[in-house]
C-alpha cells in the first residue's frame, strides 16, 4: 500500500472533520468544560439539598398512650440539633393529640402535607407498640421519618437498658454477651478502584462512542450528502487505501477523544483526592499503584477503538445523509450504553466467555485491573478479541464499498419491511436490510420472550420460543411480498439428496464430538450452564422432547438461517461467503462459546446441502437427526453406551480421536459423492436466476 497516498487520505479526511463545529465540540468542550461543570455543580447542589434538608423544620403529630413519653423524647431531641453547629442541625415542631383541647384529623392533615410524619402508639398484650405513617412520595416526609425511627432507636435503647436496672441486672452483660468487631481487609487503593471501577468504564465507552460517532458519520454519510464520494471514487487510490483512510481518521479522533476524557475525569478524581487530603491531613491513597491499571486502561482505549469505529463506519455507510446516519446511529448507541450498564452490576465474574462479549469485556476488563485483580489470559483476550472484530468490521466495510449498489443504490436493498406494501413488487428474496432487521428482531425476541416463555413453562416454552424464530421472519416475507418457496427452498429433491445428507450429519456428530470434548475442557463453566440449562427440559416425556428440541427447530431454525437468510445472503454474495456467514452467525445465535463451534460447523453442512440439492428439506433432516441423537442420549445414556461405546466417553486417547475423526471424514466424503447429481444442481441453478432476478 503506497503509504504517501494513504497520508495525504488521512490529512485530507482530518482536515474534513475538523471544519465540523459538532466534532471539535464533542472532543474538547464536552471533556473538557462539561465534565468539571458538572461534577462541580452536582456537588454543590448536593451540598445544598443536603443543607437545606438538614436545617428544615419537620411536623410531627403524636397520639400515643405513653403519658408523653415518646413526645418528650423528640422534643429533647430537638432541643439538642437547635444548638447543632453542623450535622443534623434540623428542628421538630411536635403535635401531642393528648394535650390538645379538640381531635384533630392527623391521618387527613398528612395526605394534605399540613404534617410529615405521624405517630400512633397504643398498649397491646402488655406492651407498648407504635406506628408510623409518613408519604414516601414527599421527601420531607421520607426524611422526618428517618428522624422519628432514629429517635425510636433510641428511645427503646433507653427504655430497655432502664428496666434491666430496675431488674438488678448488669446492663452490658445482658445487652453485650457477645462482642465482634468488622475489619475490612482491602486496602484503600483497592476500595477507590471498586467505586471508579463501576462508573469509569461505562464513561469510557460512551465517551469513545461519542467521540467516534460523528467523524463516522461525516467521512460516509456526509461526504454522500455534500456529493464528494463521487469525485474521489474517480481518483486513483484504491478502495481499501479509501477505507483505511478514513478508519485511521475516525479511530484516531476517538481516541484524542477518550484520553481528553481520561485527562479530564483524572483532574477531577486528583480534586478530589486533594480535597480528602487537605481535610484528613493524611495521604489515604498510593497513586502510584493505579498506574499498570491505568496502561492497561489506555490499551484497551485503542483496541475499544478500533472496534467501535469500524462499526459505526460501517452502520454510518449505509445512510444517504447527516440526518438519516443519526437515526441509524441511535439504535447503537443505546446497545452500547445497556451493555456498558454491566460495570454498575455487582458481582458479575470475568468469565473467559465474557472476555468475548463486546463493549462488556472493556467494561469488566477495566473494572477488574482497577481492584487489581490481574489475568493476563483475560487481558490479551479481551485486546484481541477487539481488534478482531474490527476487522471482521473492516472487511465488511470494504465489501460496502466495493457495491456500486450499496453506496448509489436506489433504495431497492433497503428494508422494505417499512415502505408502503402498495408500492413493492412481488418475488424475489428478502433484502439483506430486512433480513438484519429480522436477525436482531428474534434475537431480542427470544432473549426477552423467549426467556419468560422458557422460565414460565418448561418445554412448551421452548416451543414459544421456536415459533417466535418462524413467525417474525413468515411475516416479513408475507408483507414484503416475496416467493415464500424461493425464499425458503421449498424444493423437491431427489433420494441421494437425503441419503447424501444422513451420512454427513452423521460424520459431522462425530468430528464435533471430538470437538466438543476440547471445548469443554478449555471452557468447563459455559459447558456447565448449557448442561444446567437443558437438565430441566428432561423431566417430561421423550416423545416431548423429540417434539420440541429435535423436530420444531429442524423447522424453525432452518426456514429462518438454511432459509431466509441464507438465499437473501446467496443471492447478494458468492456461494462460500454465503455458507460461512450463515454458519457464523448459526453459531453466535446459539450464545454459548462451547457451543459456537460445533453448530457453526452445523450451519455451514446445512448450508452446503441446500445449496447443492437446492432445497431445504434434507437440511430439515438433518438438523433434526443431530438434535434427536442428543434427546436420545439424554434418555437413554446406558443403552447409546452399549451400542456406541465411545460416544459415551469423557475423555479420549490419541487413538479414539482419530478413529472418531477418520470415521466423520469418511462418512462425510461418502455423504459428498451422493449430493454431486444433476437434479440437486438443477434445482440449484434454477433457484439462484430465479433470486438474481
Amino acid at each position: 500500500m503506497n503509504t504517501k497516498i494513504l497520508w495525504t487520505l488521512i490529512k485530507k479526511e482530518l482536515l474534513d472533520v475538523f471544519r465540523d463545529k459538532k466534532t471539535v465540540i464533542m472532543m474538547l468542550v464536552v471533556p473538557i468544560i462539561l465534565y468539571p461543570l458538572i461534577f462541580v455543580g452536582a456537588m454543590q447542589v448536593v451540598a445544598m439539598i443536603s443543607s437545606n434538608m438538614e436545617e428544615q423544620n419537620y411536623r410531627i403529630a403524636v397520639e400515643a398512650e405513653d403519658d408523653g413519653a415518646f413526645v418528650h423524647k423528640l422534643m429533647e431531641k430537638s432541643a439538642e440539633n437547635a444548638d447543632a453547629e453542623e450535622g443534623d442541625a434540623y428542628t421538630l415542631t411536635v403535635y401531642d393529640a393528648w394535650s390538645m383541647d379538640s381531635e384533630p384529623d392527623f391521618m387527613a392533615q398528612l395526605g394534605e402535607e399540613s404534617i410529615d410524619v405521624y405517630v400512633t402508639g397504643e398498649v397491646r398484650d402488655g406492651k407498648m407498640e407504635y406506628d408510623v405513617y409518613y408519604l414516601s412520595s414527599v421527601t420531607n416526609s421520607v426524611y422526618a421519618r428517618d428522624i422519628v425511627t432514629d429517635i425510636f432507636d433510641d428511645f427503646r435503647k433507653e427504655m430497655t437498658e432502664e428496666k434491666i436496672r430496675q431488674a438488678g441486672l448488669d446492663v452490658h452483660e445482658i445487652l453485650e454477651p457477645v462482642v465482634y468487631e468488622t475489619n475490612d481487609t482491602a486496602s484503600n487503593e483497592q476500595s477507590l478502584g471498586s467505586i471508579i471501577g463501576s462508573i469509569l468504564p461505562f464513561m469510557l465507552i460512551v465517551s469513545l462512542l461519542m467521540g467516534t460517532m460523528y467523524p463516522a458519520i461525516d467521512t460516509t454519510a456526509g461526504e454522500r450528502e455534500r456529493g464528494t464520494l463521487e469525485t474521489i471514487l474517480t481518483l486513483p487510490v484504491t478502495n481499501r487505501q479509501l477505507i483505511v483512510s478514513k478508519f485511521i481518521t475516525v479511530a484516531s479522533i476517538g481516541i484524542i477523544s477518550a484520553l481528553l476524557n481520561i485527562l479530564s475525569m483524572s483532574g477531577i478524581a486528583f480534586y478530589v483526592y486533594q480535597i480528602m487530603d487537605l481535610e484528613t491531613g493524611t495521604q489515604s491513597f498510593d497513586i502510584i499503584r493505579f498506574v499498570p491499571a491505568i496502561l492497561v486502561c489506555i490499551l484497551s482505549i485503542f483496541a475499544f477503538s478500533l472496534f467501535i469505529s469500524a462499526v459505526t463506519m460501517c452502520v454510518t455507510s449505509f445512510a444517504k445523509s447527516y440526518k438519516e446516519a443519526n437515526n441509524y446511529i441511535t439504535p447503537l448507541m443505546l446497545a452500547v450504553m445497556f451493555i456498558g450498564y454491566i460495570g454498575f452490576i455487582p458481582n458479575i465474574e470475568f468469565t473467559q466467555t465474557m472476555a468475548m462479549v463486546p463493549v462488556a469485556n472493556i467494561c469488566m476488563l477495566i473494572k477488574n485491573i482497577l481492584v487489581f485483580k490481574i489475568d493476563y489470559a483475560s487481558i490479551a483476550l479481551v485486546l484481541l478479541s477487539n481488534v478482531a472484530y474490527a476487522v471482521i468490521a473492516i472487511l465488511f466495510l470494504s465489501r460496502i464499498y466495493d457495491s456500486e449498489s450499496i453506496l448509489f443504490g436506489d433504495g431497492k436493498g433497503g428494508v422494505q419491511l417499512l415502505e408502503k406494501r402498495s408500492n413493492l413488487k412481488k418475488g424475489g428474496v428478502p433484502t439483506l436490510s430486512d433480513v438484519a432487521l429480522v436477525i436482531a428482531l428474534t434475537i431480542v425476541l427470544t432473549l426477552y420472550a423467549g426467556s419468560i416463555l422458557q422460565i414460565k413453562f418448561g418445554l412448551a416454552g421452548v416451543f414459544g420460543t421456536q415459533m417466535i424464530l418462524l413467525l417474525v421472519p413468515l411475516f416479513v416475507v408475507l408483507y414484503t411480498k416475496k416467493d415464500v418457496f424461493l425464499t425458503y427452498g421449498f424444493v423437491k429433491t431427489g433420494v441421494k439428496g437425503y441419503i447424501g445428507g444422513i451420512f454427513m450429519i452423521l460424520g459431522l456428530i462425530m468430528l464435533n464430538l471430538v470437538i466438543s470434548v476440547g471445548l469443554v475442557y478449555l471452557f468447563p463453566d459455559s459447558a456447565e450452564n448449557v448442561n444446567t440449562a437443558f437438565s430441566a427440559f428432561w423431566d417430561n416425556s421423550i416423545w416431548e422432547s423429540l417434539l420440541v428440541i429435535a423436530l420444531a427447530p429442524a423447522v424453525c431454525e432452518e426456514m429462518l438461517f438454511r432459509g431466509m437468510i441464507f438465499h437473501s445472503m446467496k443471492a447478494r454474495y458468492r456461494i462460500s461467503k454465503a455458507v460461512i456467514a450463515v454458519g457464523v452467525i448459526f453459531g453466535l445465535y446459539h450464545m454459548s462459546i462451547v457451543k459456537f463451534i460445533p453448530t457453526g460447523l452445523l450451519g455451514i453442512v446445512l448450508c452446503y446441502v441446500v445449496y447443492k440439492t437446492g432445497s431445504i428439506f434434507p437440511a430439515m433432516m438433518m438438523h433434526f437427526i443431530n438434535n434427536a441423537f442428543s434427546v436420545l442420549i439424554s434418555y437413554y445414556p446406558q443403552q447409546i453406551g452399549e451400542i456406541f461405546p465411545i460416544m459415551m466417553q469423557e475423555t479420549f486417547s490419541v487413538s479414539d480421536i482419530l478413529l472418531l475423526l477418520g470415521a466423520g471424514l469418511i462418512l462425510l466424503g461418502i455423504g459428498l459423492l451422493f449430493l454431486k447429481n444433476k437434479q440437486g444442481m438443477n434445482n440449484a441453478k434454477k433457484s439462484d436466476k430465479k433470486e438474481t432476478a
